[in-house]
């Protein structure tokens, strides 16, 4: 191992769970406003993952109100406090990039979790 992976190893979060594309997360992102600091949850869907290792980053977008908001987390951040994954999505893209452009909500059916974890155990 060099030196850099050595340096990006220690940067890394251990703490995340694992979640894909089209899953509904709830990131709980750390926010300084003047000298106080504070949580601040943002909850919406997954709908790009990109990079690997330390520059690892995920795009999350939600209605609020009428309006679309879409942010970029960096996974490893340390101003994110926790990742919980809401809702378990099935999709059929890597980059759900169209959704920005639709005019109606877009509806993401449930992926079955059960049948994953009957898998395991009869192996």
């Amino acid at each position: 191992m060099n030196l850099v992976d050595k340096i990006n190893q220690k940067h890394l979060k251990k703490d995340i769970p694992e979640f894909r594309v089209g899953d509904t997360v709830r990131v709980d992102v750390w926010v300084k406003e003047g000298k106080k600091e504070r949580i601040q949850a943002f909850e919406g869907l997954v709908i790009a993952k990109k990079g690997g290792s330390i520059s690892e980053t995920f795009t999350v977008r939600k209605k609020s109100g009428s309006v679309g908001v879409t942010r970029v987390f960096p996974v490893n951040s340390p101003a994110i406090d926790k990742i919980t994954v809401t809702k378990h999505g099935k999709v059929r893209r890597a980059k759900l990039n169209f959704i920005k452009n639709m005019r109606k909500e877009y509806k993401v059916k449930e992926r079955n979790m059960t049948m994953k974890n009957e898998e395991t155990s009869k192996n």
